[in-house]
């Protein structure tokens, strides 16, 4: 049987008919929405002339709703198309077919209607029409295969998701954005459902899944492939959001293709920005599993994101901080996370499970006390952040970039408690985009075998310390960030210039500057308390008074940083200096250890007149993967690189005295 490729190949050079009217990019305004009609002409086939039949006997005698549903329970499907056209007879007037595909699409029922409105594909027919293109591209896709006992459900979605990764790539999306590869949603959803075996297995099970950035709904609908292989007593009724128009009505519509488990098609998937227009307010889910468009900016979303932050705090979905405004993916997570179900079990309620692809930067970006730091210290705080697991690189289509899966859950089993587990997967890994293809697609140069699976999927499960998985505690990747105070030291000297420098700005102070030059002289003083002493002594005798302005002014003029001088008091009676914030320094010092102990250890030997100010500490939280799987290697030898080097030598008079020759 023909895999996805090549069916997606094939629709692929039908859109070379659309050179010409159309760009490259543009060419899924057209692709898609065709490739979806098609699907359905195949799968409405078998039952098509009955649906006609009884739609033109019924069509006068009952509501539009009634009739839906009535003509759908015939179809076998969660929709119908009830009008006497399918492609074949599309072909066969080419003088109007834009008409008679106009017709066609409005005899689809009105849960497809409304969601073709999403395509804007009106316009296109139009287009194509005016180009003298639109017989040619229907009566090529009337050739494509797409019945269901040739091209099941799974091989499907894996056709749209290949021709979505096409589109985005002649669109040149960012990475990251819309399209996740199929192994990688394997294996998401496998550590996302793997630790509730027991609770899925439960008669009657029934659980809800959300993606609040869905594309084209693959996710979803590999979540219920798995219920389905390995549960299939269970219930999954699945969500998603997109705020792509075309990749949300694909999504939809695939849905309704798959026959997946949801609770009617005007709620379960969703058209919207997630950020700015949560269409779940006030649901809560069991599990969670997105990949967000990281490295995104959500300057568009600001105004509203910061608003709902400042406002409602924990109360709202961004409560525990925000990332900067170049990358969104931290918010998707809050927003998530924000839907979750408390446990309770008398309820019946056990908590939710996240599963969430990153890139790196969730990971340490940001220092203590910024938006990022504080969405970690919020999960690990809370003891939320079960596993991450380090993808490798060149997995993505349109970006090469490393990536990490985080596991997100409230219900901890008890040896997981207080723990987070790490990963290595980066050097797991085959050649090729995928098992079938070992050509390299886009970015996507690896692919993760259904053994590599198998095989971090046993990393995780057992849980143990190794090469490729760690254990730490979650106070581990915590640390204080303290600020490390040298006193200021300065030097006093009073010169011609800089006297009249002062007297410019303070003419009406003439008397007391004189009086200042004439007691304290013109040789550097290192002493600034004994100078200033001298100086009220001086402002004293001559029944003066400055003003704090004016003190400061006299000091930044007549007074320069020497290492040599003499600590400058801070004027409190507990003798300290005051620092100079030119020398100050930050340590970050883990949460398992004793910062006074840490400061004479590490710090007090190198500067003896640092001291820290403790009204300056945050606590800051980062997971810095290189370092905790970091391999030592070893330099060669001196003796292994002057050998090279001779042996290097040796060719090259081999190749002078050859050119000589």
């Amino acid at each position: 049987m023909p895999d996805h490729s090549t069916f997606a190949n094939l629709i692929w050079k039908i859109a070379d008919l659309l050179r010409g009217p159309y760009r490259p990019w543009q060419y899924e305004r057209v692709m898609l929405p065709m490739t979806v009609l098609r699907r359905f002409d195949c799968v409405l086939a078998p039952t098509k002339a009955e649906v006609q039949a009884e739609y033109e006997r019924r069509k006068d005698s009952m509501g539009c709703e009634a009739l839906d549903a009535l003509l759908n329970r015939i179809a076998g499907q969660r929709f119908h198309n009830h009008s006497g056209l399918d492609f074949e007879r599309l072909k066969g007037d080419p003088d109007n077919i834009n008409h008679h595909l106009v017709s066609y699409i409005e005899g689809f029922s009105e849960n497809v209607r409304d969601l073709f409105d999403f395509f804007e594909f009106g316009t296109e027919i139009e287009r194509m029409n005016e180009s003298n293109i639109l017989h040619l591209v229907v009566s090529q896709f009337s050739g494509v295969n797409l019945y269901p006992e040739t091209v099941p459900n799974e091989q499907m979605g894996l056709i749209f998701e290949n021709l979505i990764r096409r589109f985005n790539e002649l669109a040149n999306e960012t990475a990251g954005d819309h399209f996740t590869p199929h192994e990688i949603i394997r294996l998401m959803v496998s550590l996302l459902f793997i630790e509730d075996d027991r609770l899925l297995a439960a008669p009657g099970t029934v659980r809800k899944l959300l993606d609040p950035a869905c594309g084209t709904g693959g996710m979803l609908a590999e979540a219920q492939n798995y219920l389905r292989e390995h549960h299939p007593s269970a219930r999954l009724f699945v969500y998603g959001q997109d705020y792509n128009l075309r990749a949300f009505a694909t999504a939809a519509l695939d849905m309704l293709i798959k026959q997946v488990d949801y609770n009617g098609m005007d709620t379960n998937v969703r058209y919207g920005n997630s950020l700015t227009e949560d269409k779940f307010v006030g649901e809560t889910f069991d599990y969670f599993l997105t990949n967000p468009s990281f490295g995104v900016s959500w300057k568009g979303q600001q105004k509203e994101v910061r608003q709902e932050h400042d406002q409602l705090g924990f109360d709202g979905r961004f409560g525990a901080g925000l990332p900067r405004v170049n990358d969104s993916s931290l918010l998707f997570l809050q927003h998530m996370w924000h839907k979750r179900e408390s446990v309770q079990p008398k309820n019946r309620k056990y908590g939710s499970r996240l599963a969430i692809v990153f890139s790196g930067s969730p990971l340490f970006t940001g220092g203590a006390g910024s938006g990022e730091s504080n969405i970690r210290r919020w999960l690990l705080e809370n003891d939320w952040l079960e596993a991450v697991v380090a993808l490798p690189e060149q997995m993505f289509y349109n970006t090469g970039i490393g990536t990490f899966v985080w596991i997100v859950t409230n219900r901890k089993e008890a040896r997981r408690k207080g723990k987070i587990q790490l990963v290595d997967a980066r050097d797991v890994w085959s050649a090729g985009s995928s098992a079938e293809n070992k050509r390299s697609l886009g970015g996507k140069r690896r692919h993760l075998a259904d053994s590599q699976i198998d095989e971090i999927m046993r990393l995780y499960v057992r849980f143990v310390d190794s090469d490729r998985s760690k254990i730490f505690d979650n106070a581990e990747f915590g640390f204080t960030r303290v600020a490390v105070e040298r006193p200021l030291r300065l030097r006093y000297q009073m010169t011609t210039n800089d006297k009249a420098r002062f007297l410019d700005a303070c003419p009406h102070l003439l008397d007391d500057v004189q009086a200042i030059d004439e007691a304290l002289g013109r040789d550097p003083i290192r002493d600034w308390n004994t100078v200033w002493a001298h100086i009220e002594d001086v402002l004293c005798a001559n029944g003066s008074y400055w003003k704090a302005a004016e003190r400061r002014l006299f000091r930044s003029v007549f007074t320069q940083k020497d290492p040599n001088g003499e600590p400058v008091s801070s004027g409190a009676h507990d003798g300290s200096y005051e620092p100079d914030p030119a020398l100050r320094d930050f340590e970050n010092v883990s949460l398992k250890d004793d910062i006074d102990a840490y400061f004479e250890r590490e710090v007090h030997p190198y500067v003896p007149d640092g001291w820290m100010d403790r009204t300056k500490d945050k606590i800051g939280y980062e997971i810095n993967f290189n370092r905790h799987f970091y391999k030592y290697t070893p330099p060669r030898t001196l003796e292994a690189i002057d050998a090279e080097l001779k042996q290097v030598e040796v060719e090259i008079e081999r190749l002078m005295r050859m050119v000589v020759e």
